[in-house]
């Protein structure tokens, strides 16, 4: 089997997402952002969702990525492209590498820049925590962090309940918005907490011990 078909045999998941065609650059540009936020990831225009082929012009597919990762992606999405060859059928194949630009926005229908991130094989928002992950993760150091009763608390009821939601932190920290985002954000980047997402909305559990 040829590595197109391979690709197409996997289906659309974390790292894959197929289109019949890019009508809408501005719309795709939540996908490339999505794919530079998290693990990276291909797409591959001229293939329909069930898998089959439909192929496309290569050369004005491309000028509609273009469009996305440089009008509508805030920094530009960097990408590469192949064309394949499937049926008889041009595919453009659309690789999108994991970005050390972090975050990447789209702009949405409102006027909008939004951050996200690729879960399965959804483009999900992200809230501010994760905004200050990516901008700041790099020059936080772990012997800034303080061990007060807020985090005593926090932990106390992730050991309860499993996992919290942004606003109940903030309650249970007894912390302003903004505090609450970078307590939080320092957590995950010191690998304390993770977050994850639970019907679309993000939430954040204790990482298992090494011990």
């Amino acid at each position: 089997m040829s590595y197109i078909y391979r690709l197409i045999e996997e289906g659309e998941h974390q790292q894959q997402d197929f289109k019949t065609r890019i009508e809408d650059s501005k719309k795709i540009a939540k996908t490339l952002s999505a794919f530079a936020n998290t693990d990276g990831g291909r797409l591959l225009i001229g293939v329909k969702d069930n898998g089959s082929v439909s192929g496309v012009d290569p050369q004005e597919e491309f000028h509609m990525i273009e469009a996305a990762a440089e009008m509508y992606c805030k920094p530009y999405v960097a990408f590469t492209t192949q064309i394949w060859k499937a049926e008889f059928r041009n595919i453009l194949e659309v690789i999108i590498e994991p970005s050390k630009n972090r975050p990447h926005y789209a702009l949405d229908e409102s006027g909008d820049w939004i951050a996200y991130m690729r879960k399965n094989d959804n483009n999900l928002k992200v809230n501010g925590v994760m905004v200050k992950v990516w901008e700041h993760g790099k020059t936080l150091k772990p012997n800034d962090f303080k061990y007060t009763e807020r985090e005593r608390a926090l932990f106390d009821y992730l050991h309860r309940r499993g996992k919290v939601a942004f606003k109940t932190a903030s309650r249970i920290t007894r912390l302003n918005f903004a505090h609450t985002e970078e307590m939080l954000a320092q957590l995950i980047c010191w690998d304390v907490i993770a977050p994850e997402f639970d019907n679309g909305r993000m939430v954040y559990t204790l990482k298992p011990s090494d011990q």
